[in-house]
């Protein structure tokens, strides 16, 4: 068992040393040159010149002066606008359509020949509903009476003829019209006509008082209505293939620049406030500045872009060095860094280039979701940070409040997902990544004047990240996994499957081990969570800790038959050498079954270096001499990690107590303390990061299992079919 220590560096290492200390650090800072370099060749400066790019209502801290022409350009909003307003001065074409008019007769004269043909009101109504038209009783005695009729068909005639020959149109068209007069085309002329002089729907109703049958009868009029409903027909029909085609056509004529500025003209002074309009020449000199960056460089722009950019990614790294040594020493998981760091570097190019100039579509939440899965919350949150100051900063997404949206995406991401054990945490992280971004879309916009849709806009960009990069971390964390030689709870939770070929082969071929294995990752698992550690991995070492037992399983107590032992009839070096085997035996299984190496450590170390202590009282008392200890002894390594010492320490536990007659919670205290301190003055807990006070917890936890397990049972009376103490089989009886 060991002590807590400080990290303490090598930062002046002797002169012999020096060379080796030099290539150790060199090929772990590798990555962030290489990604220092790429983010010069993807996201490039002027060579001579920056500007800062300054909000609304900011003070400018120097003077700006244009260094080169360049255009301020319209959004697409104002484009927009301002072809809106263009196409709205274009006239609409109406063309005449005199076949309407015929229409609308000959349904006046084939309605009213029907009417003149019946003999009775009923019969009347009867004929307009086969018409289309619905009368009420009244209106059909009305129009039956006399020859009202006739009237009725002369006053429909007319008043088609009149108003529809000057042309009519559909009921709300002219509505939707904004410019003040149409153009109304008439076979070959045209003609422009002021829009209230035009006759519409409603218009053409309201006229029939001109030629009313009956306009002292109120039901008259409604039945005169009806019949001109069913019978009118537009006769002036908007073109709206011509109509948009001219409209078309204006916009395209929208100038797209919105302001020139001159080389050495002043655009900021310095103490001045900016403008909304400064603020857009800003922003359109630092686009041009980033589009002309691939032939504006110079050697040392591009040495300081670089080196700016190599700091940035130094915090990462630096946070390794002395915070997170594991990862650091192992050059796997640096370059691991280097390759998740660059595909938020490209994704973010790409999304720049090809996609939109959003930041709430840079990839950084898929980043921190893998760091977290594949290390912790902690080195997510620095790595989301350092990308976000890395992305945020670059030109291309300066002054769009980049940089916060992208480090509260990032930040979101890390605390969401924590743990990944059930499906149901993945679509909770992705919820809480897509709220983050919507909070964040709120402030920047309430902050920058955005308007509610673009809010909106930015909100729903920041939900298809999150989705996104749930669905590419459920793909690519085998990848990242494998790579890395890193165990998730996910691979974790795979291999505690009863399923599990080698699992399943314990349970058939060597029984007593599997119930061993199950009993010991109760006790591993409870101990493990108590003190911090990783109760997860603690069981499923437990499951496999034994598996080597497979190869000869009648050779081990638990899995023996009582009273036959075949151990009784070899030497005790060749039974402790079979023994001994079980740790190499479970190695090679483990290998072939592709266990992971944090599951595979338990094989060994679970025994550490332990002696074989039975056989090697048995070779003693032959009386040929003191045996060799070594031949008694298991192979090591002793535990290195707190889930494998405690999986020790739970080996002896609950082997030992199944021996003992009256487990109580005293005698099970008593026995855990003797043989925990068994094991720490054989110098087996030396090399575990275990403290008194987390064995202390773990005894406590381990009090607490075994007097669960080992709790007093009632004796059923024999004559209810129960068992008692002194039961005896009827065999036996």
């Amino acid at each position: 068992m060991t002590e807590r220590r400080s990290i303490v560096l090598a930062l002046e290492p002797p002169p012999p040393e020096l060379p080796r200390h030099v290539a150790y650090h060199a090929i772990r800072w590798v990555p962030v040159l290489v990604l220092a370099v790429l983010t010069y060749i993807l996201y490039p400066v002027a060579g001579r010149f920056d500007a800062p790019v300054l909000e609304p209502g900011e003070v400018a801290p120097q003077n700006v002066v244009a260094p080169f022409d360049f255009e301020v350009r319209k959004t697409p909003g104002e484009l927009s606008r301002e072809g809106d307003a263009l196409a709205a001065t274009v006239r609409p074409i109406y063309e005449y359509r005199s076949a309407a008019l015929d229409t609308g007769l000959a349904v006046a004269q084939a309605l009213f020949a029907a009417l003149d043909g019946a003999t009775t009101a009923p019969a009347l109504a009867d004929s307009a509903q086969a018409h289309g038209l619905r009368l009420t009783g009244d209106e059909a005695a009305f129009l039956f009476e006399g020859s009202r009729r006739a009237v009725f068909r002369q006053a429909t005639t007319e008043l088609l003829r009149r108003e529809l020959a000057r042309g009519v149109t559909a009921s709300g068209v002219l509505q939707g019209e904004t410019a003040p007069g149409v153009v109304v085309r008439r076979g070959n002329t045209e003609r422009v006509t002021p829009k209230e002089q035009l006759t519409g729907y409603q218009a053409f109703l309201e006229r029939r008082s001109t030629r009313h049958p009956a306009a002292n009868s109120s039901v008259g009029d409604q039945a005169f209505v009806k019949v001109l409903v069913l019978t009118f027909r537009p006769t002036l029909v908007p073109n709206l293939t011509e109509t948009e085609a001219l409209r078309a056509e204006l916009r395209a004529t929208v100038d797209p620049v919105k302001d020139q500025v001159r080389q050495n003209e002043l655009i900021v002074g310095e103490h001045q406030v900016v403008t909304p309009e400064v603020n857009e020449r800003l922003t359109a000199l630092r686009g041009e500045l980033v589009r002309r960056g691939g032939t504006q460089r110079s050697a040392t722009a591009a040495v300081g872009q670089i080196l700016t950019s190599a700091l940035v990614l130094s915090i990462f790294w630096l946070l390794l060095l002395f915070y997170r040594r594991e990862s650091y020493a192992n050059v796997r998981h640096v370059f691991l860094f280097g390759i998740l760091f660059l595909v938020v570097i490209v994704g973010a190019a790409l999304n720049f280039r090809f996609v939109a100039e959003a930041p709430e579509l840079i990839p950084v939440p898929f980043a921190a979701m893998l760091l977290t899965v594949l290390f912790s919350g902690r080195v997510a949150m620095v790595g989301a940070a350092v990308l976000a100051v890395l992305i945020g900063s670059q030109p291309v997404y300066g002054g769009t409040g980049a940089l916060y949206i992208v480090l509260i995406g990032g930040i979101a991401a890390a605390i969401g997902i924590r743990v990944v054990r059930r499906r149901t945490q993945i679509l909770t992280t992705t919820a809480i990544i897509s709220l983050a971004f919507a909070v964040g879309a709120v402030t920047v916009g309430l902050q920058l004047g955005w308007s509610p849709a673009a809010i909106g806009a930015s909100a729903v960009r920041g939900t298809v990240n999150a989705v996104v990069s749930a669905a590419l971390v459920g793909i690519s964390l085998p990848l990242f996994e494998s790579f890395g030689r890193i165990t998730t709870d996910l691979t974790l939770l795979e291999l505690s499957d009863p399923t599990h070929p080698l699992l399943r082969r314990l349970a058939t071929e060597a029984p007593g081990t599997y119930a061993h294995s199950i009993a010991m990752a109760n006790l591993c698992e409870s101990a493990c969570n108590g003190v911090g550690a990783d109760g997860l991995l603690a069981r499923v070492g437990c499951y496999f800790h034994d598996v080597g037992k497979l190869k000869k399983p009648q050779f081990f107590v638990e899995n023996q038959v009582p009273g036959v032992n075949p151990h009784d009839k070899l030497k005790p070096e060749v039974s402790a050498q079979i023994i001994r085997n079980h740790v190499k035996d479970g190695l090679s299984l483990a290998d072939e079954a592709g266990l992971p190496q944090a599951v595979k450590a338990f094989i060994p170390e679970h025994h550490g270096t332990a002696e074989i202590t039975y056989f090697l009282d048995r070779a003693r008392t032959r009386g040929e001499g003191e045996p060799s200890r070594e031949q008694f002894r298991y192979p090591g390594p002793r535990p290195r990690s707190i889930e494998t010492a405690v999986c020790m320490l739970a080996d002896g536990v609950e082997a030992a107590l199944r021996v003992l007659d009256d487990p109580t919670p005293d005698k099970v205290r008593e026995a855990i303390e003797h043989l925990v301190q068994g094991r720490i003055e054989s110098g087996q807990l030396d090399e575990a990061p275990l403290t008194l006070a987390q064995l202390d917890l773990v005894k406590d936890e381990f009090v607490r299992v075994l007097s669960g397990v080992y709790h007093n049972r009632i004796d059923y009376p024999a004559a209810t079919g129960g068992i008692s103490a002194e039961w005896t089989p009827a065999s036996q009886a």
